[in-house]
């Protein structure tokens, strides 16, 4: 834990729950992917503080649902549109913005066939304000943090969509919508994100946390290349 600490502290971003993995297997010879399922949830779960601050779960909202990459469906747009019309409805005025985020939202892009909608608010703390109406639709408030609020489905449902509530005028709101839209209009970056995404999958099909971190890399550059797009072109959210 001390090792990847320092890790981190040098890396930033960069430094992984895998890394951390991998300092816990490389002493028995294993590679990352070999260490039981058990074992690596547990050292994720230790440090998701650090890059979730704040992070909680909500009880009784597990889920074990394998983790699978399919190629681009046309029905996804009106997944979108069916969700972000329930939510609308849901919330009335108190959603500023819901936007399509997530490689869904991006045009023959692979993806886990599961809808992401970004819902803004003007103040995410104040969850009575939302968190009971989005409930009452079906999504479970399965963690928070001190960025955004994460729901999905409950866990006897089909797993169809994830609703991220950040604050309107944040830096998660601008970095989602920044992706989305710069892999919408550039084919290179879309085609290895898509290469890391099916690698990712085939690696790490029962474990999220590992899955989200071994595309890191990738996701960085990616967002590097998209700010200095952004200002070239005075791209706004």
């Amino acid at each position: 834990m001390a090792a990847w600490t320092r890790l981190r502290e040098t890396k930033g971003r960069a430094a992984t729950i895998i890394d951390l993995y991998r300092l816990a297997a490389a002493p028995r010879g294993l590679q990352p992917h070999e260490l039981p399922r058990e074992e690596r949830l547990a050292l994720a779960r230790s440090v998701v503080p650090a890059i979730w601050p704040g992070w909680e779960i909500t009880g009784g909202s597990e889920r074990a649902d394998p983790i699978t990459v399919v190629e681009y469906d046309d029905g996804w747009p009106a997944g979108f549109e069916y969700w972000r019309d329930r939510v609308a409805s849901a919330l009335g005025p108190g959603a500023r913005r819901i936007e399509h985020v997530g490689s869904t939202a991006v045009p023959g892009l692979p993806a886990k066939p599961i809808v992401d909608i970004q819902v803004s608010v003007t103040d995410m703390q104040h969850e009575s304000a939302y968190v009971p109406d989005l409930e009452g639709i079906g999504l479970q408030l399965r963690s928070r943090d001190a960025l955004h609020r994460y729901f999905r489905p409950f866990p006897d449902e089909p797993r169809d969509v994830h609703v991220h509530v950040c604050e309107v005028g944040s830096n998660w709101e601008r970095e989602h919508l920044l992706f989305r839209d710069y892999l919408r209009i550039h084919q290179h970056d879309a085609s290895r994100y898509a290469r890391t995404k099916r690698a990712a999958a085939r690696r790490w099909a029962d474990d999220g946390w590992a899955y989200t971190d071994a595309k890191s890399d990738v996701i960085l550059g990616i967002l590097d290349r998209a700010e200095l797009w952004a200002a070239a072109h005075g791209w706004q959210p």
